[in-house]
């Protein structure tokens, strides 16, 4: 049975959901909505669906039976309301939308109508983050006591130039954090647990934007855990991302979503195996080439919505990771230790 999938946006993330869509047998793409109906119409060419300038038209076209969130990270949240209304249901692109108000609002509207809501955090079905989690799960590691999350990639003045909502307060919530690093952030959340105390600091280090290219953070854990958090998109020509966890019984290192070292004093850790990593430049480019990610995502949902279960990440997971940098924004601003 076909599910027709209706697609917001009109840009590079727009055009890597109508790639993966394309590629999941029983999908099909019905429609595209976006404000600039050049990009919208091009896309429509390719991968078809028919092309709407307004939102109201987009959402009564049919057949419809869900929406992939592509817009601005500030207008998730309006859409995905408005889908709901209509009883479509809801996968989203990170972040769930720009503050918690308007993500409760969303999860609220989802529950009320009947309607599945998902959360586009694709690290969550990376085969080297897998491992990683399970490593921390099983207690490979001992108890966790530290953990480096470095995020030092590089974006091009043009890319926020040529755009008329990135680094912006009001459609992308903020700068590198919320943005490129949202999705470690919603990583260490899942494998080591809540935040319960944050200090950070921010700045605007290279580009011409609103909020910020650069935060340093540092994260207390709920289970004990301590951890720095660095984020930027001014680190030229653009790092691979590094995630360092030390535990009681050693340390395991993921880069470039692989996972390159596990130095653990039992002889398990000997017998990890090599694993895939993400074949994505992001470091140094915002351009999708590898979309399997997207893929076993959307192909997760649509089993969740045929099967009436919760998807991988769902609206109150993917509302961790909001929370979590509203409090290290709060911190920054404010100069203070703010508790979660």
């Amino acid at each position: 049975m076909t599910i027709h999938i209706g697609l917001t946006g009109g840009g590079n993330i727009t055009q890597t959901h109508a790639r993966a869509v394309r590629a999941i047998p029983g999908a099909e793409i019905s429609a595209i909505y976006g404000t600039r109906s050049d990009r919208v119409r091009k896309l429509c060419d390719e991968f078809g669906g028919a092309a709407y300038e307004s939102l109201d038209p987009f959402l009564a076209h049919r057949p419809l039976d869900m929406v992939i969130l592509g817009s601005p990270s500030g207008v998730h949240a309006i859409e995905g309301i408005a889908a709901a209304a209509r009883g479509l249901h809801v996968l989203t692109e990170k972040p769930v939308d720009v503050s918690t108000a308007r993500v409760d609002a969303l999860i609220q509207a989802t529950a009320t109508a009947g309607v599945k809501l998902g959360v586009l955090f694709q690290d969550r079905v990376k085969p080297g983050i897998a491992k990683l989690k399970e490593l921390v799960d099983g207690g490979a590691v001992g108890k966790p006591l530290f953990v480096e999350a470095r995020v030092k990639w590089f974006r091009p003045e043009e890319y926020y130039s040529n755009s008329q909502w990135r680094g912006t307060f009001a459609l992308d919530g903020g700068g590198a954090l919320i943005n490129q690093g949202v999705h470690t952030v919603d990583l260490l959340l899942w494998i080591l647990g809540a935040v319960k105390r944050v200090q950070a600091r921010t700045a605007t280090a290279l580009h011409q934007i609103e909020a910020e290219d650069t935060v340093a953070v540092i994260l207390e854990f709920a289970n004990g855990t301590t951890g720095i958090l660095h984020a930027t998109t001014a680190a030229y020509p653009g790092y691979p991302r590094r995630v360092e966890i030390s535990g009681t019984n050693g340390t395991v290192i993921l880069e470039h979503d692989r996972l390159i070292a596990a130095d653990l004093r039992e002889a398990r850790g000997a017998a990890i195996g090599a694993t895939s990593g993400d074949a994505n430049q992001s470091a140094s480019t915002a351009v999708v080439s590898d979309f399997s990610g997207h893929q076993a995502l959307i192909e997760d949902f649509i089993a969740a919505i045929r099967e009436n279960r919760k998807p991988v990440c769902d609206g109150a997971e993917g509302r961790r990771s909001v929370a979590l940098i509203e409090a290290i924004y709060r911190a920054a601003r404010d100069r203070c230790t703010v508790e979660i």
